[in-house]
């Protein structure tokens, strides 16, 4: 008997990563009804993180409220499991909490992810795993720093808000006020992305326009992000400026590391050993992954990258399926057994997005893999 595990991604505004596997399983069975198949839901660190892993780790839910990204209050919650706290930036300083008027880097702070990490701290947990995708903010995690009793004093040795715009006044890092339970503390930060903290690749230059930040704003965050990096590097010893990944979130990824010693790992490694995915993957056969599009930027630790990383470790092939796909060189000689788009060239975006249309591309799309590869 075939053993297929199925470890989907959600399709972003179409389906939840359940949905994908459940129109998958449909069209497997259809074909092959007598296929063993197993189904896990991942996700990559970004939003919904903390959803996929409350469900399949039967986590205990936090709710509490805190500051969204204006300094608003705001109910947001995390996840605990064990000793482990689980959290989403993007439940407390996330860009979909804001309208599109509302939305100006040089203003929003993350102190109410550092509120929720304080909380979490408070609980007893000694392992915070931060997700920080879908952020609002560049502000080089001051805010969340600040929630947690650092203290940014300016040249006169006045206090800073933690935001974009007090990012180029910093004068002066005092850590020593800390909270002390962060010494017994792990932080692991879970990113998609590798950027550094400045320069053309780095964090206002690729993110902030997306945080409503104009071509003028993004030099001003620029400027802040290297003026940080100097005085992180003069009180900490710490170079952040170049450093993969300093510029994940706005800067979150950098600021972390050199003021918490938090580690930065790509998201779906994370959460594939959070989910034991190995144990799910024991003995399979196949393994089917995707999310809503598979483009170059997937091989850029994106959950379907993840996971073909992992299943050639256990010698399993594996086949990514998008919504829609743009094949690149790299995607081709990446070592995918095949990539199928779920959508027909012909039908519009608007179409493919509706729930209906998406279930029965994804049962059809399934009905083929199961006819090339699972009857051969």
């Amino acid at each position: 008997m075939k053993r297929i595990l199925l470890a989907f991604d959600k399709f972003k505004g179409s389906l939840t990563s359940d949905e994908v596997a459940d129109a998958f399983a449909h069209g497997i069975r259809d074909v092959v009804p007598h296929c063993e198949i197993r189904r896990i839901a991942i996700a990559d660190g970004g939003e919904g993180t903390t959803e996929t892993l409350c469900r399949e780790l039967s986590a205990e839910r936090v709710r509490l409220t805190v500051s969204d990204p204006l300094g608003r209050p705001i109910e947001a919650h995390y996840a605990i499991s064990g000793s482990t706290a689980i959290i989403e930036m993007a439940a407390a300083s996330g860009l979909t909490l804001l309208t599109s008027n509302e939305r100006n880097p040089l203003k929003t702070t993350t102190y109410g992810t550092g509120e929720m990490v304080a909380d979490a701290i408070a609980r007893g947990c000694q392992h915070i795993v931060l997700g920080i995708g879908g952020s609002a903010t560049n502000d080089g995690g001051m805010g969340l720093l600040e929630a947690l009793g650092c203290r940014f004093l300016d040249a006169t040795g006045g206090p800073l808000c933690g935001c974009g715009e007090s990012l180029e006044q910093i004068a002066t890092i005092d850590s020593s006020t800390l909270l002390p339970q962060l010494a017994d503390t792990r932080i692991t930060i879970a990113c998609d992305v590798d950027n550094p903290l400045t320069g053309e690749c780095g964090a206002a230059r690729i993110y902030a326009p997306q945080k409503g930040a104009d071509e003028a704003t993004v030099v001003r965050l620029d400027k802040g992000m290297e003026h940080f990096a100097e005085i992180v590097l003069r009180t900490t010893g710490i170079a952040i400026k170049e450093m993969a990944g300093a510029g994940a979130a706005g800067g979150m990824g950098g600021g972390c590391y050199a003021l918490l010693g938090a580690r930065l790992r790509r998201g779906i490694e994370v959460v594939l050993e959070l989910l034991r995915f190995d144990e799910y993957a024991e003995g399979c056969d196949l393994i089917i992954t995707g999310e809503g599009r598979i483009d170059a930027q997937t091989l850029r630790g994106k959950a379907p990258h993840g996971i073909l990383r992992r299943a050639q470790q256990l010698g399993i092939p594996t086949i990514a399926v998008g919504g829609s796909v743009e094949l690149s060189d790299g995607l081709r000689n990446s070592g995918f057994r095949a990539i199928y788009a779920a959508t027909p060239d012909t039908m519009s975006l608007d179409e493919a997005m509706r729930h209906h249309t998406a279930k029965r591309n994804l049962r059809l799309t399934a009905q083929r893999i199961a006819q090339e590869w699972l009857l051969r």
